[in-house]
């Protein structure tokens, strides 16, 4: 029950993010922005994923709870992407300015 309200937590937590990459995309600026709340959030995940795996009860009942893992992994991705996105509107800004 812990491991699916967690889950809970990650997919309501990081559920939109898959939106938030695709307005940065298309916003081409990072107005509105924060790399340092990007790079917080990027580091949480970094740990959370860190903590499953030093975790000698997560990991020893990994393949029946796999999925907890899977979406820390995920959104770390979007978050990842959503920073590579930041970098590339950073540049098209000077290039503006």
């Amino acid at each position: 029950m812990v491991e699916i309200l967690e889950v809970i937590m990650i997919v309501s937590f990081g559920a939109s993010w898959p939106l938030n990459v695709v307005k940065s995309y298309k916003a081409r600026t990072t107005k509105g922005k924060s790399l340092g709340f990007l790079c917080l959030i990027f580091f949480g995940y970094v740990a959370g994923i860190a903590s499953k795996i030093l975790n000698e009860s997560y990991m020893s009942s990994f393949s029946s709870k796999w999925y907890v893992l899977f979406f820390y992994v995920l959104k770390l991705l979007m978050v990842g992407t959503d920073l590579c996105i930041y970098f590339r509107n950073y540049k098209l800004d000077k290039k503006r300015n």
